[in-house]
């Protein structure tokens, strides 16, 4: 059976200006599929290789995939439902199947704007897939489907949603095929190394308000440090990759397994360095361990500092406070990390003043790196719910980070961008200048690195997509590229609860159907169980869940 994975063609001026990055999906689920007897996968990165809509359609119709997987994050869920229709166009006996976070939650939505998506992984994919994929080659996916965990598909015009598959309790059981990218185009632009984003844990036991991932992973897990590192050890010396950042959201929650995790890598002296997003609190937690994680390579953390003013840290329900940031960011640099601070932009109580006051922040805090990010309000996420009807902008390609989609009380949203783009401009022009006096010699290396990865994107115009900027004389426009269709008015969203609640997203996991396929709105199950059994929670959490 052929089997073609695809990374969508889609673009958005966001994390792409450090380098290309390696879809992570593409490894771990197809090492699944392989460990399980599929070995005729072949991947196209439609993305990094920016391949248009009619060479794509040429690509698979040469190959003849039996089954196309893509995935889809939020903002490409529009460039992977196109990316589907085209393998039904060209080939249409082949099965369509999407994976990722955002048709995960919004299975009932993506169905009916794409019935030519076959099948939907909710959840972590590689089990599910696997399993799926075995129907498939067997002639009884059809048949079987309904006893399949953690799939949605269409049955007679209408959405069916298994209930969900447990999470994998062991993450050491995973067997990620390296040797299905082509790791020449992987280039990490501040050091012009070969970039890895691999998983050591998956989950978080945090609950921010403005995030989903702690939904969509269900639980905390973390693998092995060793077992990991025989993974990174593979990415050095068969793949020669030079940098990594883990795609864990919360990788130093558990302090002794993180530094068991840098004594592997100091012990076995790769020579590789990596990244990290963390807390800040985990950072103060840490302060006698931070020359450790600086001498196992660890170079560049990212702290969720993400608020001008406390009111923003206690909306979005984080746990720290602004004096904390600006400590966990001098220890950092103390102990020859690169910090980076991360702010939120464009909720409703944005002003020209917070925006500058985020500037003013920056300088005081004294970061090597900021990023203003705009704050985006994931339809799955516990914020979005809870700003209904304020949210009228549902162009879900334009929920990148980048482009403003919340309208704030005292400004435009065109305003909020020009002052972000104003924020970048005056902070690394005062850096062009600050990298060059850094005393340490790989620090200043990286940093100067940095600098080239924002000039090249703002000279090109990928960064934050410049292209929509328009400078005439002294005035600046902005065409800010929203679907007309897609900006509903109040009524409009109001009237869409009432008359298609099945459209609201499943953050649950609980699918429509039960265990033995029938539906989920009667009181006992097709085999007589009730149909209120707690979720499987597997083993024991490597930390306890809380709420913040």
């Amino acid at each position: 059976m052929r089997i073609m994975m695809i990374q969508p063609n889609y673009h958005s001026g966001g994390a792409e200006i450090a380098g290309n990055w390696p879809p992570s999906w593409v490894p771990y689920v197809g090492g699944a599929l392989k460990q399980a007897g599929f070995t005729d996968i072949r991947f196209v990165d439609a993305m990094t290789d920016y391949i248009p809509d009619d060479v794509l359609a040429e690509i698979i119709a040469k190959y003849q995939p039996d089954v196309v997987l893509a995935t889809a994050i939020t903002p490409m869920i529009y460039q992977s439902q196109i990316t589907l229709k085209i393998v039904k166009e060209v080939c249409p006996n082949a099965k369509t199947i999407m994976g990722g976070v955002h048709p995960t939650y919004m299975y009932t939505e993506v169905l009916g704007e794409a019935p030519w998506v076959d099948y939907i992984i909710r959840g972590e994919g590689e089990e599910i897939t696997v399993n799926l994929l075995r129907a498939i080659a067997n002639g009884t996916d059809v048949s079987d489907r309904r006893n399949i965990l953690g799939i949605a598909f269409l049955e007679d015009g209408q959405v069916v949603a298994t209930p969900a598959h447990p999470p994998i309790a062991d993450l050491d059981t995973l067997t990620p095929d390296w040797d299905l990218l082509d790791w020449e185009k992987y280039i990490y632009t501040p050091l012009n190394v070969r970039v890895a984003v691999p998983n050591y844990a998956r989950g978080c036991p945090f609950t921010c308000r403005f995030c989903s991932q702690w939904k969509f992973w269900r639980k905390y897990r973390s693998g092995s440090p060793k077992r990991f590192v025989d993974e990174i050890e593979i990415l050095v010396k068969k793949h020669k990759v030079g940098f990594f950042i883990l795609a864990d959201e919360e990788p130093t929650i558990n302090k002794p397994k993180f530094i068991a995790l840098c004594n592997e890598l100091i012990e076995r002296n790769l020579g590789v360095y990596w990244g990290i997003n963390t807390r800040v609190t985990d950072i103060l937690r840490d302060e006698n361990e931070l020359p450790l994680y600086r001498k196992a390579g660890l170079v560049h953390v990212s702290l969720g500092t993400e608020a001008a003013a406390q009111l923003k840290l206690n909306l979005f329900r984080k746990e720290t406070t602004i004096e904390q940031n600006k400590r966990a960011i001098q220890l950092l640099k103390q102990n020859g990390m690169v910090a980076e601070a991360q702010f939120i932009m464009g909720l409703e109580n944005e002003t020209p003043d917070t925006i500058e006051q985020t500037y003013h922040m920056a300088l005081d805090w004294k970061p090597d790196m900021v990023n203003w990010n705009m704050f985006t309000p994931w339809p799955f996420s516990e914020l979005f719910q809870e700003l209904g009807d304020r949210v009228e902008v549902r162009d879900y390609s334009q929920y990148n980070f980048v482009t403003p989609i919340m309208k704030p009380n005292a400004m435009e949203r065109e305003e909020v961008l020009k002052g972000v783009l104003r924020n970048y401009a005056r902070f690394y022009m005062r850096k062009t200048l600050e990298y060059w006096f850094v005393k340490d010699p790989f620090k200043r290396k990286y940093l100067l690195g940095c600098l080239k990865a924002f000039a090249q994107t703002t000279l090109n115009k990928r960064f934050y997509n410049l292209k929509r900027v328009k400078y005439k004389g002294l005035h600046t426009e902005i065409e800010l590229g929203f679907d007309e269709s897609k900006i509903l008015t109040p009524e409009q969203i109001a009237e869409r609860k009432q008359q298609h609640p099945e459209l609201k997203a499943d953050v649950d996991f609980t699918g429509n159907i039960s265990a033995c396929g029938a539906p989920n709105d009667i009181e006992v199950s097709a085999c007589g169980a009730p149909n209120d059994l707690p979720e499987y929670q597997g083993e024991e959490q490597d930390v306890p869940s809380m709420k913040i």
